[in-house]
């Protein structure tokens, strides 16, 4: 099967990387909970498209089970420094009702170590800009061994996400 190669975010882009996050000190902010006094570091990161392949089921014809989309997206903090990278792979689980369903791995590649993310994203054939999605941290390594929480990925532009991710000390 021959890839289909894109520059843009398109319906597909879902992971663009879900998939962003830093060690940098300027990006996070540490909270802490009034209920249970744990620890919960918030790094806030902008992820750039830069590479997209999609392998259809189905090269000519409509999306199918089983279309995957491999993406890699560059990462910055909130003051522009570049902070590392994502690269992961989104399969498509589902085409109707609601304009499809995919499930996506990703790993946030950072100083000090990677973070993992899984995650459903709802609505990726739908015309427009590619939906809000929220996911797991399913783990780490270095700095963010034994990482978990959540990845909350925000559409802000062409080719642009916002990743929040809420890591639970």
């Amino acid at each position: 099967m021959r890839p289909i190669r894109t520059a843009s975010v398109g319906m597909s882009s879902a992971l663009v990387a879900l998939l962003a996050c830093t060690a940098g000190s300027a990006a996070a902010t540490d909270t802490e909970s009034a209920h249970d006094k744990s620890k919960t570091k918030v790094i806030t990161l902008t992820g750039t498209l830069t590479q997209q392949s999609r392998f259809p089921v189905n090269p000519n014809g409509p999306a199918a089970q089983g279309d995957q989309t491999v993406v890699r997206s560059a990462l910055t903090d909130q003051a522009g420094n570049s902070v590392g990278e994502t690269g992961g792979i989104c399969t498509t689980t589902r085409t109707e009702p609601d304009f499809g369903a995919e499930t996506c791995n990703v790993t946030y590649s950072l100083p000090g170590g990677q973070i993992t993310f899984q995650g459903f994203v709802f609505g990726h054939l739908r015309p427009g800009p590619p939906p809000s999605f929220d996911g797991a941290i399913t783990g780490g390594t270095g700095d963010y061994a034994g990482a978990r929480g959540t990845v909350h990925a925000d559409t802000i532009g062409p080719g642009q996400r916002r990743f929040t991710l809420t890591l639970l000390r």
